[in-house]
């Protein structure tokens, strides 16, 4: 059975990033399964109220990190809202060159994970 995952990324910025995960999403071995559950919307408490409601409907919740991940609000508030959920997240470093930052609301004690199809396979199943 393959484990429904919400993606947390930066409008703004890796909105490619995001494309690219849920293309992999898609491979024949893949693991888990997106749908896209991505809300454009300005950041409201009813903007908050559907994120929560998708992110409890999932079993994993991929936090993409990229250049200014750390002043995207939706995505902080997505990990917030993982969190009070008890939704398992990791965090993705999405770009092959630089450094990434982490989201505000990221614990000091987490990660970001590279980004191979073997790795994500095994975060994607609970490998960290």
């Amino acid at each position: 059975m393959k484990k429904k995952a919400f993606i947390s990324f930066d409008y703004d910025h890796d909105e490619e990033l995001k494309i690219a995960l849920v293309g992999q999403a898609k491979n024949p071995d893949s693991p888990f399964s997106i749908n896209d559950m991505s809300i454009k919307e300005a950041i409201t408490s009813h903007w908050k109220d559907h994120a929560r409601q998708r992110i409890r409907n999932c079993d994993v919740v991929i936090v993409i990190c990229g250049y200014y991940t750390d002043t995207a609000t939706g995505v902080s508030a997505e990990l917030t809202i993982a969190q009070e959920e008890g939704i398992p997240y990791f965090l993705l470093h999405g770009r092959a060159n630089g450094r990434v930052v982490k989201p505000r609301g990221a614990r000091t004690s987490d990660k970001i994970y590279n980004w191979s199809w073997e790795n994500l396979k095994l975060l994607i199943n609970g490998a960290r």
